[in-house]
């Protein structure tokens, strides 16, 4: 089963397909003039997410889709429109979602969704009404405003799992995957996305290295690209993996099945998790450390190593190609705690 082995991403989902099957689970409770009003939602939802392929990244859209499809659901329950919704049903959306367990992170990206549905199809956003603005204070108040952070995985963590990978296929994979996120700083997004034929071979000075050009980011929308540069560590451990890929091989960061067989397709970014989970145990790290990884750790430990180096706050956002310096900041404040 694909959940149980990290050969090949799974097939992504055409938008059509995003928005079916999920969003009629209250058709039987409502009434005939409300299933209309319930199936015209729904509609204006799937046109939205038709218009907006390709715009967006796919788990923008598919984020979109699970929120607002559970909106519309709320609004058939509480017998209220949904498209364009009222202010009243989206504060009381809001007091479900608290009640429901659900963090303030999560709510806060399903009151985005709701307002850029809004403003995709020309209508006025309702998010920015006094009563939902009050409904998010009082939400935030009693859920907080932070969010679970990735475990770290950091220089000395790095060293732990390295030790693990063996010179079998699925090691000198492993050994290269690990090197390049934490020289990158990639998304998981990012490192799945890298291309066999962006690797570009560097020598100066007798030393040679290597680099990569990612071509599009969560910060680079427009594709304009940028090259990241390799340790003299990750170097020889990406030759090394690049030496086993099939001739005209796209994706650097690919499968492989319980045979040993490498496969064509990019790894899909749940894999990355996945793939960095069971080196950990081979470590043999803590249950509660291993729990706590994710396809961001990478991230979170060479960012949390740079300011330990350190490196100022423009360097760090460079290298890991952030925006803002309040993303950052919550990725290095538990530089003590890094695993």
């Amino acid at each position: 089963m694909l959940n149980r082995q990290d050969f090949a991403q799974s097939n992504l989902k055409s938008p059509d397909q995003l928005v079916s099957g999920q969003v009629l689970t209250f058709m039987s409770n409502v009434s005939t003039t409300n299933r209309d009003r319930y199936l015209q939602a729904r509609k204006l939802l799937q046109e939205t997410i038709l218009k907006i392929e390709g715009a967006y990244a796919y788990s923008t859209i598919r984020a979109y889709k699970a929120d607002f499809g559970k909106f519309i659901a709320f609004c058939e329950e509480q017998n209220e429109g949904a498209l364009p919704a009222l202010p009243s049903s989206i504060a009381n959306f809001i007091i479900a979602l608290s009640n429901d367990k659900r963090s303030s992170a999560s709510i806060r990206r399903a009151l985005c969704g709701i307002s850029t549905i809004h403003k995709l199809n020309r209508l006025g956003d309702p998010t920015k009404d006094p009563d939902v603005t009050i409904e998010m204070r009082r939400m935030h108040r009693k859920l907080g405003r932070s969010s679970n952070q990735a475990g770290s995985i950091n220089a000395d963590t790095l060293d732990k799992l390295l030790l693990t990978t063996d010179n079998s296929i699925r090691g000198i994979r492993d050994r290269a995957l690990l090197l390049v996120a934490y020289d990158t700083l990639c998304r998981r997004s990012e490192l799945v996305s890298l291309q066999v034929k962006d690797v570009k071979v560097n020598m100066k000075n007798g030393i040679e290295t290597s680099s990569i050009l990612l071509r599009k980011s969560k910060t680079d929308q427009d594709s304009t690209g940028k090259w990241l540069h390799l340790s003299q560590r990750a170097h020889p451990a990406l030759m090394d993996w690049m030496n086993h890929l099939h001739e005209g091989q796209e994706y650097l960061m690919v499968g492989i099945d319980r045979g040993g067989r490498i496969s064509r397709n990019s790894l899909g970014s749940g894999q990355v998790n996945r793939i960095y989970k069971r080196i950990a145990r081979d470590a043999g790290l803590d249950k509660l450390i291993v729990e706590r990884i994710s396809g961001h750790s990478m991230r979170v430990g060479a960012a949390q190593d740079l300011l330990s180096l350190g490196a100022s706050m423009p360097i760090i956002m460079q290298r890991g190609r952030w925006s803002k310096t309040d993303t950052v900041m919550r990725y290095v404040e538990h530089i003590d705690t890094a695993v």
